[in-house]
C-alpha cells in the first residue's frame, strides 16, 4: 500500500459516496485505513469551540487545577472512543443504527437519534455564530440583524456543498484545510506575542471563586465533551476495518485528541493573555480574539476553520436524521437533504447567543448523550458479550428483526434523564447531574435486560434471536 493510499478511502460509486451508508451496514470492501479516518477527524479536532473550551476551563479553575477536568476528558474520550469505534467497526453501523439492536428497538432508537441530532445542530450553530461574531467585530455587522442572519445562512449553504459526497469530500477538504489552519494559527500566535504579554500556565488564573463547586462545574463541562467526542468519532470509525483491534481504535482517538488538546491549551493561553484587557466574555470568544489579533486574516481564519468543522456537524446530523426518519416516517429523501434540515434549524435558532449558553448546553448534553452511549456500551459488552443474553456479532438493525420499542433501554434512559433533570432544575447541584445519570442508566438497563432474559432483543413471538443473513 502506497503512502498516498493510506490517506484515501476505497473506490466507491458517486451514490455510495453521497449516501455514506446512512441507513445500511458498511460493506467490508468499503472500509478505510486508520490514517484516512484520522485525517477526516482533524476537522473536529481543530474546531473553534475548543479555543473557547480551553479559556473557559482556565477562567473556572485556573492552573494547575484545570488539568483534572482536562485529563478526565482526554483519557475518558480515548476509552469511550476505543470501545464505541471497536463496536461500530465490527458491525459497520452508525451509532443510530446500532441502537436499534442494542437496547432501544427500531422506533426507540429513532428517539435517541433525534437526541443525537440536537448536538450537531447546536455545534453547527455554535461554530457559525463564532464566524458571525468575527464579521460583526470587523465589519460592524450586528449579530442579530437581518444581514447577520443572511450571512450565517449563506455560509451554511456553502458549507453543505463541501460535504455533499460525505467522507470523500471531507477527506479532500481536510487535506488542504489543515495546512491553512496551521499557517494562520502561527500568524495569530506571532501577533499575540507582538501585541500582548503572553501569559504562561503559571498565570492562568480563575476569574472567580475556584473551590470545589467550580471544579465540579468544570468536570461537568468536560464530561459532556468526553462522551460526545468518542461518540462522534464512532460515525467515522464504522468505516474502519472489521478486524481492527482496540489499539487501532485507541490510535484513531489519540490522533484526533492530540491536536484537539493542543488547541484547548492554546485557547487557555489566549484567554489568559487577553482577559485582563477585554474581560472573560471576549477573551473566550474566538470570533473576537482572532479578529483582534489578525484583522481581516482573522475573519478568514475563523471562516475556514468553521467550514472544516461544520462539514462534520452537517454530516453527522444528516446520518442520524436519516436513520431516525427512516423508521418513524419511512421517509428516505437521501442523506444530503437532511443536511438542509440541520442548516435550517441552525438558521432558525441563530438569534440565540450560543456562546453565553455553553455551560447549560453541556450539562444537558451530558445527561442525555452520555446516558444513551453508556447504555449502548453496557448492552453490547455486558448483556451480550459477557452475559450472552443476545448475539454479540452481526447485531440486527432492520425493521421486523428487532422490536419497535425495547422497554429496557427506554426505561433506563427515562429514569436516568429524570435523575439528571433534578440536577438541572437545581434540586441538587447541576454539576453532578450528568455523572449521576450516566451511572443510573446503564445499571438499570443491565438489571432489566437480565430480568427479562434478553427477550426484548427479538420481535414479539420469536423464541430466540435467529441468525438471519444480512442483506449487504
Amino acid at each position: 500500500m502506497s503512502l498516498r493510499s493510506l490517506f484515501r478511502g476505497p473506490e466507491a460509486s458517486i451514490d455510495d459516496q453521497i449516501e455514506s451508508y446512512a441507513i445500511d451496514r458498511v460493506p467490508d470492501n468499503k472500509r478505510w485505513p486508520i490514517p484516512a479516518i484520522s485525517l477526516v477527524l482533524l476537522g473536529n479536532a481543530t474546531a473553534m469551540f475548543f479555543f473557547s473550551f480551553g479559556a473557559q476551563q482556565t477562567f473556572l479553575v485556573g492552573w494547575p487545577m484545570m488539568l483534572i477536568p482536562i485529563g478526565y476528558f482526554f483519557f475518558g474520550a480515548i476509552l469511550i472512543g476505543a470501545l464505541t469505534m471497536r463496536m461500530a467497526s465490527r458491525e459497520g453501523l452508525s451509532q443510530s443504527l446500532i441502537s436499534r439492536g442494542l437496547g432501544f428497538g427500531s422506533r426507540g432508537a429513532a428517539v435517541t437519534s433525534f437526541i443525537y441530532a440536537i448536538n450537531f445542530v447546536y455545534y453547527f450553530l455554535f461554530e457559525g455564530t463564532i464566524v458571525s461574531h468575527a464579521l460583526a467585530f470587523y465589519f460592524d455587522i450586528p449579530i442579530g440583524s437581518l444581514a447577520g442572519v443572511a450571512i450565517f445562512a449563506l455560509i451554511g449553504l456553502v458549507t453543505i456543498g463541501f460535504v455533499w459526497r460525505g467522507m470523500y469530500a471531507m477527506s479532500a477538504l481536510q487535506t488542504w484545510g489543515f495546512p491553512i489552519f496551521v499557517g494562520l494559527l502561527v500568524w495569530a500566535l506571532i501577533s499575540l506575542s507582538s501585541k500582548h504579554t503572553v501569559v504562561g500556565p503559571s498565570g492562568w488564573a480563575a476569574t472567580g471563586a475556584s473551590g470545589g463547586a467550580a471544579l465540579w462545574t468544570a468536570m461537568s463541562f468536560a464530561n459532556g465533551q468526553m462522551i460526545f467526542q468518542g461518540l462522534m468519532a464512532t460515525d467515522y470509525g464504522r468505516f474502519a476495518k472489521r478486524a481492527i483491534r482496540y489499539r487501532g481504535t485507541a490510535s484513531i482517538m489519540l490522533l484526533e485528541l492530540v491536536p484537539m488538546f493542543a488547541v484547548i491549551f492554546l485557547g487557555a493561553m489566549l484567554g489568559a493573555s487577553l482577559v485582563g484587557e477585554f474581560g472573560s466574555e471576549k477573551a473566550q470568544d474566538p470570533g473576537f480574539v482572532f479578529v483582534h489579533l489578525m484583522g481581516l486574516a482573522g475573519v478568514v481564519f475563523v471562516l475556514v476553520t468553521q467550514i472544516r468543522i461544520n462539514v462534520m456537524n452537517l454530516y453527522g446530523g444528516s446520518i442520524t436524521l436519516s436513520s431516525g426518519f427512516d423508521v418513524i416516517a419511512h421517509f428516505r429523501p437521501g442523506r444530503p437533504w437532511w443536511m438542509f434540515a440541520v442548516w435550517l434549524f441552525g438558521v432558525i435558532f441563530y438569534a440565540t447567543n450560543v456562546i453565553n449558553h455553553l455551560g447549560t448546553f453541556l450539562a444537558i448534553t451530558g445527561v442525555l448523550t452520555n446516558t444513551w452511549v453508556l447504555i449502548i456500551l453496557s448492552d453490547y459488552f455486558i448483556c451480550r458479550r459477557w452475559l450472552k443474553l443476545g448475539r454479540a456479532d452481526q447485531i440486527e438493525y432492520r425493521e421486523g428483526e428487532v422490536r419497535e420499542w425495547n422497554p429496557c433501554g427506554l426505561t433506563s434512559l427515562a429514569v436516568a434523564v429524570f435523575v439528571g433533570a433534578l440536577g438541572i432544575l437545581e434540586i441538587y447541584p447541576v454539576a453532578y447531574a450528568s455523572f449521576l445519570a450516566m451511572i443510573v442508566g446503564p445499571v438499570i438497563h443491565v438489571a432489566l435486560t437480565v430480568a427479562t432474559k434478553g427477550r426484548y432483543y427479538t420481535p414479539a413471538g420469536r423464541a430466540s434471536y435467529q441468525e438471519i443473513p444480512d442483506s449487504v
